[in-house]
């Protein structure tokens, strides 16, 4: 069993920066695959970016590529999303999830509960 909080969230200008954190509790988080997703309001959710077990691999949306840069520290078991050049259609709920075996089109394992990022224009 994985526990994840994210934290980070919050109001900013369009232009300007954010940094999420996802804390992860319990055993083996270092050979879990971690992904965030966000679900802006009325709209379903989607994928932002994913890091691989060692962070060797990652993944990123398009909308997303070259703005946003997803890391890890398996040390402090923490998963982070920087997110530069934010703009207005990047307000969502931002959460985290993690997956021993990532499957295109499965539902990865464990999730937290969000962060809500808006972005003013």
């Amino acid at each position: 069993q994985v526990q994840l909080v994210e934290t980070g969230g919050g109001l900013v200008q369009a232009g300007g920066s954010l940094r999420l954190s996802c804390a992860a509790s319990g055993r083996a988080f270092s050979s879990y695959e971690m992904g965030w997703f966000r679900q802006a309001p009325g709209k379903e959710r989607e994928f932002v970016a994913a890091i691989s077990w060692s962070g060797g691999s990652t993944y990123y949306a398009d909308s997303v590529k070259g703005r946003f840069t997803i890391s890890r520290d398996n040390a402090k078991n923490t998963v982070y999303l920087q997110m530069n050049s934010l703009k207005p259609e990047d307000t969502a709920v931002y959460s985290c999830a993690a997956d021993r075996n990532v499957v295109p089109g499965k539902r990865w394992d464990y999730w937290g509960q969000g962060t809500q990022v808006t972005v003013s224009s």
